[in-house]
């Protein structure tokens, strides 16, 4: 059959909403680099005036004609075998989308997709469609359905007035300040286009997501609500992490084994409990600062850019400054929380640290120990929202910016003991925050429960538990764990626990 004959069909028995949802996935906002081409970004025009005109005419015709122009390409292209290209990048995004969409064309060439995968390095757990998906699109997808056709209007509405946000910008004019969005897949395009002009005008990004948010508060609940959703849980959707689908991240395992009783157990332990989050996980045993320097070569690899969070525990010998390496080197406890953040290819997007190693000798004992409880009171004034706010400075947008972020934000950093003090051991079973921290995790995957909510529920389980010197003389202690976070918005655990079998990878 001609290939002219096939793409129509094709796209004739895809419906609108669809469309909508498959020009978005395909025009990602944050393409990977560095790859050959990625300075080639898509412009202002084939982002946007396709949506626009076809809010603006109820016609499909540009998003059709932008669809024909990638499978075009894409059956044209030559996968060139040592380059990643943005072509390279743009064909998997394109796979993956039609993939979780149910669209896939039946003419696609998936060998050159797994072309494409080879040159990206990825194992064959890494080939699941799925990983290649963004998961901060798919959030935005679920607050767009949501959200009633009214809803969206509302925004639009709200948006229009922000004439400063919106002057000179031709597409905004194409749509016009009053729409009809209640034509199938109408609703589906304005929401598309609000979120992707915000992007371009920066005023948005995967973590930056209150400029969205004022706009969504300022819809009426009665009218804007998908039936069994609120103005609320909508706006609380964008305020976690997105780590939607599988895999919940890349995991990394790094254990010094010689010297430590039990570590072979923490390894199983770390191992079991990440994939049973679903994250897919590297394991490094006896680290030494060598192997620490490729694997942070290793992270730089375009491929990490498709997942959607980073965790590494990292189990060792150590005092209060360093950590003991399996060749006796000691490295710098700061240079290695600093130097992890700032590859890029993690960048905005949630760094978890399990750092499990003493920080010092010092025991809490609990020998001749007194405790004197102390209360305090205070006067509580019942001072409602609003006059607080009128009291509290006016932030403007003209003095907020997302555009330059610290390396350390999206990084939390969770020790297993505190300052100056010993991190208990099990003979047989190693740490026992390893084995604590893994146990809580598992209890609490699909309740919903955030990551730091475990963290505490650990460091109350972890004080609660007596433990004893294993040479000298017997002392009984208790141990405190802690964290630090730079996190902006909430890491919540996944809902579904992700065996193996579960994973269905994408053609060899």
């Amino acid at each position: 059959m001609d290939e002219v004959i096939q793409v129509t069909q094709w796209l004739s028995s895809i419906t609108p909403r669809k469309k909508a949802k498959l020009f978005f996935f395909t025009t990602h906002a944050d393409a990977p680099s560095p790859m050959v081409g990625s300075n080639d970004v898509d412009t202002h025009e084939e982002t946007q005036l396709p949506l626009a005109t076809t809010v603006a005419l109820h016609n499909f015709k540009n998003i059709d004609e932008f669809l024909k122009k990638k499978v075009n390409t894409f059956s044209c292209y030559n996968v060139i075998e040592n380059e990643i290209t943005k072509t390279d990048y743009e064909y998997l995004r394109f796979y993956s989308a039609c993939k979780y969409l149910d669209v896939v064309p039946p003419f696609l060439d998936l060998e050159k997709i797994s072309a494409i995968q080879n040159k990206f390095e990825m194992t064959d757990e890494e080939r699941d469609y799925r990983l290649l998906l963004d998961s901060a699109d798919l959030v935005l997808e679920k607050v767009c359905d949501s959200l009633k056709p009214a809803g969206v209007s509302q925004m639009w509405t709200a948006l229009r007035k922000d004439r400063n946000l919106i002057r000179g910008v031709k597409t905004i004019d194409i749509i016009g300040f009053f729409v009809d969005p209640n034509p199938t897949g109408i609703k589906e395009c304005l929401f598309f286009f609000i979120v992707r002009f915000l992007q371009k005008a920066d005023k948005i990004n995967r973590v930056n997501t209150n400029r969205l948010e004022r706009l969504i508060a300022q819809c009426d609940e009665s009218s804007s609500c998908e039936e069994g959703k609120t103005i609320d849980f909508i706006i609380d959707s964008l305020r976690f992490y997105p780590t939607e689908l599988y895999p919940f991240g890349f995991c990394l395992i790094m254990c010094v084994i010689e010297g430590r009783d039990g570590a072979m157990q923490e390894i199983e332990k770390t191992m079991e409990i990440s994939r049973h989050l679903g994250m897919i996980t590297h394991t490094e045993k006896n680290p030494t600062r060598e192997t620490i320097e490729l694997v942070k070569k290793e992270l730089m690899k375009p491929k990490y850019q498709f997942y959607s969070s980073f965790t590494c525990w990292f189990m060792s010998h150590g005092d209060s400054n360093s950590m003991v390496l399996a060749d006796g080197e000691t490295i710098e406890r700061e240079w290695f929380l600093t130097s992890f953040p700032d590859i890029s290819t993690f960048q905005l997007k949630p760094k978890v640290f399990f750092m499990v190693s003493c920080r010092g000798a010092n025991k809490f004992s609990l020998k001749g120990d007194e405790f004197e409880g102390q209360s305090a009171t205070c006067d509580y004034y019942d001072i409602g929202s609003a006059l607080i706010r009128n009291r509290m400075l006016d932030i403007t947008d003209s003095v907020r910016d997302i555009s330059y972020v610290q390396p350390m934000m999206d990084t939390l950093v969770a020790y297993s003991t505190i300052l100056d003090h010993l991190s208990g051991r099990a003979n047989t079973h190693g740490s026992i925050y390893v084995d604590r921290a893994c146990v809580l995790m598992s209890e609490n995957i699909s309740r919903g429960r955030s990551l730091t909510e475990i963290l505490e529920h650990l460091s109350q389980d972890l004080h609660e538990i007596l433990q004893e010197t294993m040479d000298g003389d017997r002392i009984v202690y208790k141990q405190a764990c802690h964290y630090d976070s730079f996190f902006r918005k909430t890491l919540k655990l996944p809902y579904t626990r992700h065996p193996k079998e579960d994973v269905h990878s994408a053609p060899q």
